[in-house]
């Protein structure tokens, strides 16, 4: 125990940014708890925590609210919560332009000096990032910021938040699991809808940018909860109809009429066909569709291609339909269900062990992103250094129990 620390009195601000996940509230809790517990145990002195309303939007404009100490000792109702307890933003400090679209910061202003002069006011000796990979880099870019320009530390132990699961080198981020189950529970409901129309195509569509986890892991969690049913063998609707019968993911590439042709099959003798597809399948073609017609493709502060307004479900719901001879076709997104819900005992589990090591790396001194480091033998939850995290990791789509999957619903063979 540093004897320094052990005087010290912690500033430490909570802030979180980005979409939502099933763990933001679940990790400002298990924070206050770690915290609450190293003042408790004298690994630190006192403790004063802020949280930046709306993430970076709060730290720019200086709206944060202070917790007082009866409130870091009752967040036990947090972890039955879900989105964020603080609210979040996407904004990106190093995107100018956007900020200053947004009133956030004047013009000639630079967002970084702002956020910092923020920070420095408030004395703040860490932060606590709860975001993507984008929260998390744009955090240590301000850190190093700090010390370079004012010559001040802060540490920023990041927590990785995303459904997508696919940050480098974390072998699980916070709320991916959730996530997947409550999309499985979402279509459970859903697929209800192939009694009600002859013909029926249905197209059940899950966030994942470019990964295909998120979609993935929904499948095999649907398909668990459905083997573990009994149906009456009288009845045309069965285990069969209500299957999935396809996994389209942007690791995998989809021959739409080879599929069509599988899949009319299966229409033509089931009635019905139920599709579950990645958001982020087919969007190069459809961004070079729009390009080739001189359209304008839409984006977001972060760069990323706004999957909403492109809407690929639509896409391949027409191409579809159309191949497989539906005479009605449902798409339903389980996006804003799933990220929406609390955190699993899972989730709950990942986020609290990433929170007691992260609260003494910050007591340490050392930044990083909290995480099960998939490149350090054992794959041991430590603080990741910044400069090793990156978003985009693919799906591994040679997976055993993936390919099994893909197999066992005829997609492929074995």
């Amino acid at each position: 125990m540093s004897s320094e620390a052990a005087a010290k009195t912690f500033t430490v601000a909570f802030m979180t940014s980005g979409g939502l996940a099933p763990c933001l509230a679940s990790s400002v809790a298990s924070l206050c708890t770690s915290w609450v517990a190293a003042k408790k145990s004298g690994k630190i002195g006192g403790l004063q925590v802020i949280t930046y309303k709306a993430g970076y939007k709060g730290m720019l404009i200086g709206d944060s609210v202070k917790l007082s100490q009866d409130d870091l000792e009752n967040v036990e109702c947090l972890h039955e919560m879900g989105g964020s307890p603080i609210l979040n933003s996407r904004v990106k400090l190093t995107n100018v332009k956007d900020c200053v679209k947004r009133g956030l910061v004047k013009e000639g202003e630079d967002p970084l000096e702002v956020a910092a002069q923020q920070l420095l006011k408030d004395k703040v000796d860490v932060i606590h990032t709860i975001g993507g990979d984008d929260t998390n880099t744009q955090a240590a870019v301000l850190s190093k910021y700090i010390l370079t320009k004012h010559g001040g530390k802060i540490t920023v132990v990041g927590m990785p938040k995303t459904v997508d699961n696919d940050v480098y080198p974390i072998v699980q981020t916070f709320g991916a699991d959730t996530a997947a189950y409550e999309g499985a529970r979402f279509f459970s409901n859903v697929v209800s809808e192939s009694t009600a129309n002859p013909r029926m195509l249905i197209i059940h569509e899950c966030m994942g940018r470019d990964s295909g986890y998120l979609t993935a892991a929904t499948a095999r969690k649907y398909r668990d909860s459905l083997k573990a049913k009994t149906f009456h063998p009288a009845f045309a609707s069965n285990a069969s109809t209500r299957d999935i019968h396809a996994v389209w993911i942007p690791e995998l590439p989809i021959d739409i009429e080879a599929e069509g042709a599988r899949l009319k099959k299966i229409m033509d003798e089931g009635d019905n066909v139920n599709i579950f597809l990645s958001e982020g399948s087919g969007v190069h073609d459809i961004v070079a569709e729009m390009k080739s017609k001189g359209e304008e493709v839409p984006v977001d502060a972060f760069g990323h291609v706004s999957l909403a307004k492109i809407n690929p479900g639509a896409y391949f719901a027409k191409r579809v339909a159309e191949l497989v001879e539906a005479d009605k076709c449902l798409v339903q997104k389980s996006g804003y269900f799933a990220r929406a819900a609390p955190s699993n005992d899972f989730d709950r589990s990942l986020i609290k062990r990433c929170a007691e090591i992260g609260v003494q790396s910050a007591i340490d001194g050392v930044s990083g992103c909290m995480g099960e480091d998939e490149d350090v033998e054992g794959t041991p939850i430590r603080p990741i250094e910044f400069e090793r995290i990156k978003g985009g990791k693919p799906f591994n789509k040679d997976a055993a129990w993936f390919k099994e999957l893909l197999v066992e619903i005829g997609q492929i063979s074995k």
